[in-house]
């Protein structure tokens, strides 16, 4: 690239950056209700990402080769444990994860 492109590079990567971080303020302000679509979709769209994770991290899972799944079975169930205990979505991902990069690296 040369010089010229780069600096179009990083400036349109600041711009993006800058209306992603103030657009939702100047749609939504302070004073003004949020609509009920836009609520709708803040409580909806948590789990539906979630569920997604799932299907895409258990979509090549085989249980008739290899460790049979039994790695990503702990995992769930540690994910289910640490969600019910916690309610933190965050740590019962991160959980979840840590576990399996555990059993696969040094179990199974």
């Amino acid at each position: 690239m040369t010089l010229i492109q780069q600096i179009i590079t990083v400036g349109m990567v600041v711009l993006a950056t800058i209306l992603t971080r103030f657009l939702p303020f100047l749609v939504f302000p302070e004073g003004k209700p949020v609509p009920k679509y836009v609520r709708y979709l803040g409580k909806v769209l948590p789990p539906a990402v979630f569920g997604l994770l799932i299907i895409y991290c258990l979509k090549s899972v085989s249980i008739f080769s290899g460790s049979h799944g039994i790695p990503e079975l702990i995992s769930i169930l540690l994910v289910v444990v640490l969600h019910l205990w916690k309610r933190q979505m965050l740590l019962s991902i991160a959980g979840g994860t840590i576990c399996y990069m555990l059993l696969v690296q040094f179990v199974f």
